[in-house]
Order: C-alpha cells, then sequence, then structure tokens
C-alpha cells in the first residue's frame, strides 16, 4: 500500500485519535491541569506503542513528565529524534472562543481546538507517520521521540534530563514540527529562532490599598508608575533603551538583509488579516526583519488595583507585569535578563519598591542550509508541495533547540506544517486538515531521503 493510499484509508482514525488528544487540557502553566497534563502523556505513550515501538516510557522530572520511545532497526542506519510537546497554553480568555475549546470541531477544513496547531496536531502527525512507515514496512531509519509537557513553560526540566539521558539519545539529527510554513502553496523551511528572555515584575506602593479620594494626589500610584516605567523602555523610534542590550546584536549585511526581504510577503493582506490600519515597529526595518532578526521587548500581561464589575474607587498597593523579550543572534538570555533587572530597578522612583522575577529564556539559533538533514527536509517539502520550500527566519521561540545543540551536538531541522494565521496562543485556535494531513505525507519522505543522503 502506498503512502497517499495508506493516509486515504485511515484519514478518518487519524483524525478521530488527534479529537481524543485535543480534549485533554495539558495546560501545564496551571497545576489544576497537572492530572491532565499525565493523562496527554499517557495517552502518548499509548498511540506510540500502537504505532510500532519498541519501547516507551513516561519519564518524570520535577515538574511534568517527558515521554520517550524508541523503534531502533539496525544499528548501523542513522538515528532520527523527533522532538514535540504535548502541553499546551491556558485557553483564556476562554469567553472568546467560538466554540469550547476543548471540543474540537472542524469548520472550513480547519480543526479549532487549544493545541490543534501548537503542538499536539504537528506532534501527532509523526505518530501517525512512524505508524505508516511501520504499517508499509518503510522505515528507513532508526527513531526516537522525545515528546515533553512543559515547553509552554520554558521546558525547565529538560534540559537536566537531556544532560543526563545523553547515551540514549545518541542521534544524527533532530525533526522538530513546532513551526509553520508561509502558505499552504508556498513551503517554507524556518532556519533560524529567537531567543527568549520572560520576566514578571512587582512594583509595591502604600503597604494597602488606599481611598483615592483620600489619598491620591499624595502617594504614588503603583499601577501608574509601572505603566511609565515600562513606556520609558522604548524611544520615540521603538529602540529598546535598556543600556547594553544591543551591543551583542548581529547586525545583517545589506546583501542578507536583500535577500530575506525577498520572502514573499503582502504587506496589505497582513495588515488586513490582523485588522490594523498601520503597522508598528522599530524605525529603519521592514516587517519581516523587525520580527525574524531584530530583538523585542513585548509587555505581555499588566494587572493590579480593582478590575471586577463596577467601581471601586482605589489607589492600589501594588502593580504588576509580565514581560518577554525576544533575541537574535549573540545575545544570551542570561545577560539580557540581567541587563534588565539591573535597569527596571534603577529607573524606579523612591516613591516605589520593584521586585524583578525571572521566569524562563532560551538562547537564539541559526541553523544550517548545508547540511544532509536539511537537504532531506527541502526535496520531502518539494516532492510533496510540489515547489522548493523557502527558507525563513521565524520570530517564535523553542529555547531547546540550542540545548540540543549544546548538550548532544546536534542539529534540529524545523519542518513544521503551520500557518502564521493559525492563531496559536490566542483564542480559536485551530489546525488545517490540509496541513496535518500532507505532515504525515511529508515526514516519511523526510526519512527516506534522509537515510539515502546519508550513505552518500
Amino acid at each position: 500500500m502506498t503512502t497517499t493510499d495508506y493516509i486515504r484509508t485511515h484519514e478518518k482514525r487519524f483524525l478521530e485519535e488527534l479529537f481524543e488528544l485535543l480534549r485533554i487540557p495539558s495546560v501545564s502553566a496551571d497545576s489544576k491541569y497537572a492530572p491532565d497534563v499525565a493523562r496527554a502523556a499517557e495517552f502518548i505513550k499509548t498511540k506510540l506503542l500502537d504505532a510500532g515501538a519498541d519501547t516507551v516510557e513516561i519519564c518524570p522530572t520535577k515538574g511534568h513528565p517527558i515521554v520517550y520511545g524508541e523503534k531502533i532497526i539496525d544499528l548501523k542506519l542513522p538515528t532520527v529524534i523527533v522532538y514535540g510537546h504535548y502541553d499546551v497554553q491556558p485557553a483564556d480568555p476562554v469567553n472568546l472562543w467560538e466554540t469550547p475549546p476543548f471540543e474540537p470541531v472542524i469548520r472550513d477544513g480547519k480543526i479549532f481546538a487549544r493545541g490543534s496547531c501548537d503542538d499536539k496536531g504537528q506532534v501527532y502527525m509523526h505518530v501517525k507517520a512512524f505508524e505508516l512507515m511501520m504499517q508499509t514496512k518503510s522505515l528507513p531509519c532508526n527513531v526516537k521521540f522525545m515528546i515533553e509537557g512543559e515547553e509552554e513553560v520554558g521546558s525547565a526540566n529538560l534540559g537536566q534530563w537531556v544532560r543526563d539521558n545523553k547515551k540514549r539519545l545518541a542521534a544524527d539529527v533532530i525533526l522538530i514540527s513546532d513551526t509553520s510554513i508561509l502558505a499552504n502553496d508556498l513551503p517554507s523551511l524556518e532556519v533560524g529562532l529567537r531567543g527568549l528572555s520572560y520576566i514578571q515584575v512587582e512594583v509595591s506602593g502604600p503597604n494597602r490599598d488606599l481611598h483615592s479620594g483620600v489619598y491620591g494626589g499624595a502617594v504614588a500610584n503603583p499601577i501608574t508608575v509601572l505603566c511609565e516605567m515600562i513606556a520609558s523602555m522604548k524611544d520615540k523610534n521603538n529602540h529598546i533603551t535598556i543600556p547594553g542590550f544591543y551591543d551583542a546584536v548581529e547586525e545583517l549585511s545589506a546583501a542578507e538583509r536583500t535577500e530575506l526581504n525577498k520572502t514573499p510577503f503582502d504587506l496589505e493582506e497582513y495588515k488586513k488579516d490582523l485588522g490594523i490600519s498601520d503597522i508598528h515597529g522599530e524605525t529603519g526595518y521592514t516587517t519581516l526583519e523587525r520580527t525574524g532578526i531584530r530583538p523585542t521587548l513585548e509587555l505581555n500581561g499588566i494587572w493590579g488595583g480593582y478590575i471586577g464589575e463596577g467601581s471601586k474607587t482605589v489607589l492600589p498597593s501594588k502593580a504588576f507585569a509580565k514581560i518577554s523579550m525576544r533575541l537574535v543572534p549573540n545575545q544570551s538570555s542570561e545577560k539580557i535578563t540581567e541587563l534588565f533587572s539591573k535597569h527596571f530597578k534603577s529607573i524606579a522612583p523612591k516613591s516605589v519598591t520593584v521586585e524583578v522575577h525571572p521566569h524562563h529564556g532560551g538562547e537564539p539559533v541559526v541553523t544550517p542550509t548545508d547540511s544532509v538533514a536539511f537537504k532531506a527536509a527541502s526535496m520531502a517539502m518539494e516532492q510533496t508541495f510540489g515547489k522548493k520550500p523557502i527558507p525563513t527566519r521565524g520570530g517564535g521561540s523553542i529555547p531547546i533547540v540550542a540545548l540540543f545543540e549544546k548538550e548532544l551536538g546536534l542539529k534540529s531541522v524545523l519542518m513544521g506544517f503551520g500557518l502564521d494565521s493559525d492563531l496559536i496562543h490566542s483564542p480559536n485556535e485551530h489546525y488545517g486538515v490540509f496541513n496535518f494531513l500532507k505532515g504525515i505525507e511529508t515526514i516519511p519522505l523526510f526519512f527516506e531521503n534522509f537515510a539515502a543522503l546519508s550513505k552518500k
């Protein structure tokens, strides 16, 4: 049976199984969902065993577990590690979902559910592609699966697990589908990812909430102060004002920037899709450059005081914010976190006190385009899409890619099938049925090409 025939025969079952996984609210950031995270790990374990893995185990960590499985057919053959994650972002704000986030439905050819694209749908492509290769007796490489449950909270425990398991993680390459393509008729492969420094800050004023009439105008309002501090971190050109922030930034040459901007991009369509009348960003750079090769500082959440229904005239005691900084090659997440903390404390007025709480971070990476693995992925996508994929730089972060290179000496191939319009991390996240099935079709070709090219 051919790959196409197998997918066509089992398409309904593949989707039904994915829906089972999507119904599990495996939100790693919220401890109340810990049993569901564990349930999702068990689901992945069962499906890997059903697909033909020799062994699969759920490896405990100090946080959520890692599912590790393998199929070794011949030690002389190359070995591919498939990495992904089964945890998902919180679904909030739930009221903005058109249908419940953990009750998957298909509308207009798209699977709507939290985690449908990031990353359950893309992980499950690999499980089903593995099943396909096993059932058609066409698996040409050894394969190891490393599917974690903490990617959405910074993979806090994966690093130690990887260091403790270097021997059994011996391989030739790591294959990751947690990225996107330019369009369904325009395939691409990401060759760069930005790093991340994620921080929570706390600004404290009076020792209790105060009556805003009695004390307003005489005591500093922590929310106001926090907003002023954050606003001061960018100048009129949207250049980040933290001293030393840009010291290590790798500046691309004019020729490299020209090449980057050859990537097909429709600015008017971009604005239309987002419902905005104009773009906004660092002066002197295009949208593609701002999201691919320039660092950022973004406010992800801010709160304090009274936010319930109706009014309460209060001058709050505290204000909080979550801030993320995306980093580019040569920037260190540890160094940037240090620079941010020092600067944030230095700009606080004496009327308040501040605390900075680093959450997690990761390093930026650039992957080679001349490797056997990249060529295998490029060939596979060209075979299924009918077009050679375009190398792109992604704006997001997958912190463990740099970790894998450091600890295991392995490069990664970022062969994702999502779209930027899939609303990952947002209400109404979705993933195209086309994309899900195209991934299952393409992944076996990567294995076939990688095995063949590795012999040369």
